[in-house]
């Protein structure tokens, strides 16, 4: 509840759209493949030294996650069948046998294949999301700021706490 909460006060802050938007992004590439890799340990690099919104990180991450049962089976089949390829046999094996290639992970089937997936996913999600949050702001956030009620809680006292908090 706490990280919907905080997903509801970075769709409303001054944060740009694309922070949130590549908060999204890395979350489902971090939610949808392996959570050991190489690959996961540059995302959470990615996250922690750009200005992405940690908190779109962490809900996409957990939302992706859960959509990782359902697509396991497409994503280690698209492993398995670019691990098999016969054409490129000669390059897993020489990834293989160097160090970089025993740290990417390359030769388990759904690590492979949910990577690639993913970042073909990427820049869909990354667009889509950004829409989202621009339409959300434009359309949604303006709706709910001139309801009264949403008026009176940001006059009262307990709202100004909570912001001081929250900052």
């Amino acid at each position: 509840m706490q990280l919907l909460a905080k997903l509801l006060k970075a769709l409303n802050s001054d944060d740009s759209p694309w922070q949130l938007a590549f908060g999204v992004m890395l979350g489902m590439i971090m939610g949808l493949t392996p959570f050991l890799g190489l690959h996961s340990i540059i995302i959470l690099f990615i996250v922690l030294f750009l200005r992405v919104n940690l908190s779109t990180f962490l809900l996409a991450y957990a939302l992706f996650s859960g959509l990782t049962l359902m697509l396991n089976p497409m994503m280690a089949s698209i492993g398995e069948s670019l691990l098999t390829s016969a054409n490129l046999t000669s390059m897993w094996t020489s990834l293989y046998n160097s160090t970089f290639g025993q740290l990417t992970q390359f030769y388990h089937t759904l690590t492979l294949g949910s990577l690639l997936f993913s970042l073909i996913l990427a820049p869909f999600i990354l667009v889509i999301s950004k829409i989202l949050v621009v339409q959300y702001r434009v359309r949604f956030m303006q709706w709910v700021n001139k309801l009264k009620l949403v008026q009176f809680l940001k006059s009262s006292r307990i709202y100004q706490i909570y912001q001081t908090l929250g900052e």
